[in-house]
């Protein structure tokens, strides 16, 4: 390895950093940070805060600016290729090219198959050297949720659940607070809050009457609460539907519920009425309905029989699964994963990329579906 290549690190992973700041809060965009650099010093850095607001490059410029220095002849180190089309703010490579930037490295390329490579390509034709892929998997990566959903125009779907080492969500009353540990109840609110949406189906609502918030710093916040309740049987009273956020609720019914109900649930809540298939949601219809609404990313928690559905239906993208060390058993115990199940091992969905991780007499299992 090059000094070059030490030093590009050193800023590609400052910028990553600085992207990771504005983690849950730039949807439907991605998380982009960017540094400004020259002779081993830091001339200006920034991260794209919100949809609608400057880029990171811009960020970077700006901070530049005010420190009064002229970036001509620098370095900009940005976590994610420059955008080269006019959205809701101008193209990036244009200010790149106006301050005489004289390099660009880059961590990931756009994942837009329409723009992919574009933005750097119309540096290199002005002159900029360009270096792309420097820490190309931790960029690609940190925007998972948004790379699948510019591509499929679906988000990604992440099953979550805290398991004993049975399988087991809850005993067969419906006990389930709490199964983990608190380091593992604080990895779920990181969860939470890199996706867009929180999705349960009303067995959850009814048994636990959860918020399904983001609790952090003292702060609670909430993302998109979905409910799966084919039948129009969410409790009035629910906190989803009588909180600060249920302005921020979904409840997804079937096309076979009654007017009353649905009535009811709109008086308090947003209320989406889906097609059914075998007496339940369509899911497939919900998750391109759900895309379309610009949901990027969509975290499954449950219970086991929304698990089976998504897995059973080949929905699912990755797992974040919590297992707790204690053993509930119970042939009536509630299972992580309901429905039919599959028939034969070579029909079982496996699993890509596993990592194990502790959190604290816990441990977390990651993994992408193949």
């Amino acid at each position: 390895m090059t000094a070059s290549s030490d030093v590009d690190f050193r800023w590609m992973r400052r910028a990553l950093t600085l992207a990771r700041r504005a983690r849950g809060k730039t949807s439907p965009n991605p998380l982009v940070g960017a540094v400004l650099a020259k002779g081993g010093h830091c001339l200006g850095e920034g991260y794209h805060h919100r949809a609608g607001q400057p880029h990171a490059e811009i960020e970077a410029l700006n901070d530049c600016r005010r420190r009064g220095i002229n970036p001509r002849g620098s370095t900009l180190y940005v976590s994610l290729e420059p955008c080269s089309t006019q959205g809701r703010t101008p193209p990036c490579t244009e200010a790149i090219l106006a301050a005489r930037i004289a390099r660009v490295v880059v961590g990931a390329t756009d994942p837009n198959p329409n723009h992919a490579g574009r933005g750097l390509q119309i540096l290199q034709a002005a002159g900029v050297h360009v270096r792309a892929n420097v820490l190309g998997v931790e960029a690609t990566e940190l925007n998972a949720p948004f790379n699948h959903w510019i591509v499929h125009q679906t988000p990604l779907i992440t099953l979550k659940a805290a398991l004993t080492l049975d399988g087991k969500i809850a005993t067969a009353t419906g006990e389930s607070r709490w199964i983990t540990g608190e380091p593992a109840r604080r990895q779920v609110m990181r969860l939470r809050e890199e996706h867009d949406a929180i999705l349960v189906g009303i067995n959850t609502v009814r048994a636990d009457d959860p918020q399904l918030t983001v609790r952090k710093s003292n702060r609670v916040s909430s993302k998109w609460r979905v409910v799966l309740d084919t039948h129009a049987r969410t409790p009035l009273s629910a906190r989803l539907l009588t909180d600060d956020f249920r302005e921020r609720t979904l409840i997804v019914v079937g096309e076979t519920a009654t007017d009353r109900r649905i009535r009811q649930l709109q008086a308090r809540a947003g209320v989406l009425v889906a097609p059914e298939k075998h007496g339940r949601i369509d899911l497939t219809w919900l998750v391109r309905e759900l895309g379309q609404r610009s949901i990027t990313g969509v975290l499954v928690e449950g219970g086991g029989e929304v698990h089976g559905a998504f897995l059973a239906a080949g929905l699912a993208h990755r797992v974040a699964l919590f297992y707790a060390p204690k053993i509930l058993g119970g042939r009536h115990s509630i299972r992580a994963v309901g429905g039919d199940g599959f028939t034969s091992l070579a029909q079982a969905p496996r699993l890509a990329r596993v990592k194990w991780r502790r959190m604290g007499m816990d441990l977390l299992l990651t993994g992408d579906l193949e």
